[in-house]
């Protein structure tokens, strides 16, 4: 299956392992298995982020535009793109990716 390098109506082209991903928005606040309410600023360590892949270079071999991939979000590289906010990220900085096409895992995760 071919798949496009460039994101829907944004000029642009990625290069070798780059991946270019939109940042989830919807991660504010969360609870605890208690049911207590902790907020998005809460300061609990290194965590991870969820962002939807935009694009992707010709080197990259894992992901697709489409998925869903985890990032740390302290390692990224924002840019904007015709008012639109991207991180740019190298291939190997995932952790992991979430995508339809992945059979054989119950959680849909591959880790």
């Amino acid at each position: 299956m071919p798949r496009s390098s460039e994101p829907e109506g944004l000029p642009i082209r990625m290069l070798h392992d780059r991946v270019l991903v939109s940042i989830d928005h919807d991660q504010g606040d969360r609870r605890s298995s208690g049911g207590i309410v902790i907020p998005a600023t809460a300061a609990m360590g290194r965590r991870l982020a969820w962002a939807r892949v935009s694009a992707t270079g010709q080197h990259v071999r894992q992901v697709q535009p489409g998925d869903r991939v985890l990032f740390d979000p302290e390692d990224k590289a924002e840019v904007e793109v015709r008012g639109e906010e991207f991180v740019l990220l190298r291939e190997r900085d995932l952790h992991a990716v979430a995508a339809e096409r992945i059979e054989g895992h119950g959680t849909g995760l591959y880790l």
